[in-house]
């Protein structure tokens, strides 16, 4: 099952789903939206795979590990999610609002676009 979480609360879903390692936010975005706006890694590994590369590189992702996918407003983040979800991935969620919502409620920091 795939849950929405806004960033503000990633934390407190990360707790509920302990796990040997870190968990990761995977940011979706094309490189230059990552060049235009990131967030920090703070309590979680952080991974940057454009959308249209997740298939070929599914095996760069832990199957036990939670999963939380990022993108500008959490459309594309939420394909991935489903997707990761059909290939096996169990503990996923979407960051709705994406970075987007990220400068609003986490980090005033990351620039808007």
């Amino acid at each position: 099952m795939i849950t929405r979480v806004r960033p503000a609360q990633l934390a407190e879903w990360f707790a509920t789903h302990p796990a040997a390692a870190q968990p990761l936010v995977l940011d979706v975005r094309e490189p230059w939206e990552l060049q235009t706006a990131s967030v920090r890694a703070q309590g979680f590994e952080l991974k940057a795979i454009p959308m249209g590369e997740i298939p070929a590189r599914l095996a760069e992702l832990p199957k036990d590990q939670p999963i939380a996918c990022l993108c500008h407003h959490g459309m594309r983040s939420m394909n991935v999610a489903a997707f990761l979800e059909q290939h096996g991935f169990e503990q996923l969620a979407n960051i709705s609002g994406g970075i987007d919502a990220w400068s609003h409620e986490v980090d005033p920091q990351v620039p808007r676009y």
